[in-house]
């Protein structure tokens, strides 16, 4: 991990740059797939799927029986671990539900907002070097409860050409029906555009490679929406002397095994921490299995230390991290200064581990200093609020005349006119 001690503030923008992934660079490719989706639809999913992920699919929906039977293939153990997670989950996501909001604005105008479901979503689930089970959870739980009707499930098939049984077993924990082995950009141009097997949806969600993110962005523009601009997994841990180093290295470490892509970055005002720091790094790294992704994300990475807290807490809001760690002594001076995260992590037992599998809070969260703009998936994610107003005969004579001197103003004769010959009716 590179090292800055007390660096000014005109070298903070680049010490918070993120490795660099330009996908404009596959927007050929993307708009080649999304093209050929549209228009050889499932021929050309299977040829993407022979090609991409070296197995021929004779069908691309997962049977019914296959969701069925995939519980027979999972541990006894990590079925009560994954419906641990569940339960947490659940009651997180249903807390967020918000009454109906009513508001009589002035006599006689009544305005209201209502939340619908967001119809059709798909969601998209990384299933290459590490099968994200929790991602299912994470977004079919809050699908689920905001009442979407239709979830589609999208993900890439194992090398026998199946989908991973703990990923079947989670879904159809969650009630989700329509799982599809399908991986990459033809997953999102799939749920996208449709095709005679995948259905169109609304919205798609889900983390994946720089293919999906760029697959995601090009979807953006075809009447989809997406969760989030994404991009590689990241996390910040703010120390002070108080700290453990080796609970600061496995929290750096877990984060760094995501992929070469990930940057974790180290804030701490004990600089005298960093030596124990990096020797637990260097000594927990060698036991990690990911050892090697896990290597080339520390080379991406960094440790920063400030003489004083408010100067920490400034760099931690200019970098935005999508995983903040607070742990540190008093957290009270940091938690108050928080302007940009996407999720926080408070005192020593509170790992993101947690929050990433099962406390709760959702896992698929802003990068790239994205969480300056955006909030994390939540149940609102599948939701959509629509207004609604009801004015009275009397009402209309109050607030008619303000409408009305407000459209005159603007050179809008039509408008002013609808409230008109509403006021002048009886005249």
């Amino acid at each position: 991990m590179k090292r800055f001690d007390n660096p000014p503030r005109e070298e903070w923008t680049a010490i918070c740059q993120r490795p660099a992934i330009d996908v404009s660079s596959l927007q050929q490719t993307v708009s080649a797939v999304f093209s050929n989706v549209a228009a050889h639809g499932d021929t050309a999913l299977t040829d993407y799927t022979t090609q991409f992920d070296g197995v021929d699919l004779k069908d691309l929906r997962v049977a019914p029986e296959a969701l069925a039977a995939a519980a027979a293939q999972v541990p006894e153990k990590l079925q009560q671990a994954i419906q641990q997670a569940y339960d947490n989950i659940e009651a997180f996501h249903r807390a967020q539900q918000t009454p109906e909001v009513v508001v009589t604005t002035q006599e006689g105008v009544k305005c209201w907002q209502k939340k619908y479901p967001i119809e059709k979503v798909g969601l998209y689930v990384p299933g290459g070097t590490a099968p994200l089970l929790s991602t299912v959870l994470m977004l079919a739980l809050p699908a689920k409860i905001a009442g979407c009707k239709e979830v589609v499930l999208c993900t890439p098939p194992q090398k026998d050409g199946k989908v991973n049984p703990v990923l079947l077993y989670t879904a159809a924990l969650c009630g989700i029906t329509q799982v599809y082995t399908l991986g990459g950009a033809q997953a999102i141009a799939a749920m996208a555009l449709g095709t005679a097997t995948v259905p169109k949806v609304d919205k798609i969600f889900g983390p994946g490679n720089q293919y999906v993110t760029a697959a995601k962005q090009y979807a953006s523009l075809q009447q989809v929406a997406i969760d989030m601009p994404a991009g590689p997994s990241e996390v910040l841990v703010a120390v002070d002397a108080s700290a453990t180093p080796a609970f600061v290295a496995a929290d750096l470490l877990s984060q760094a095994e995501h992929g070469s892509d990930s940057q974790v970055v180290l804030v701490t005002t004990a600089p005298e921490q960093l030596t124990a720091i990096t020797e637990a790094l260097a000594e927990q790294l060698e036991l990690l299995p990911r050892k090697a992704l896990a290597k080339a994300a520390l080379e991406n990475s960094k440790m920063v230390s400030f003489t004083t807290t408010a100067t920490a807490i400034d760099f931690i809001n200019s970098y935005a991290p999508e995983h903040y760690i607070i742990n540190v002594e008093d957290p009270t001076p940091y938690l108050a200064g928080v302007a940009h995260a996407g999720s926080v992590f408070i005192g020593a037992y509170t790992p993101e581990s947690a929050g990433d599998y099962a406390s709760g809070t959702n896992h698929t969260l802003p990068t790239n200093g994205y969480a300056r703009q955006y909030s994390g998936v939540n149940l609102d994610s599948f939701l959509k609020a629509i207004t609604f107003q009801e004015i009275t005969a009397a009402g209309l004579q109050n607030l008619g005349p303000a409408v009305m001197e407000m459209a005159a103003a603007e050179g809008l004769e039509g408008h002013k006119n609808a409230v008109a010959i509403r006021l002048n009716k009886d005249t």
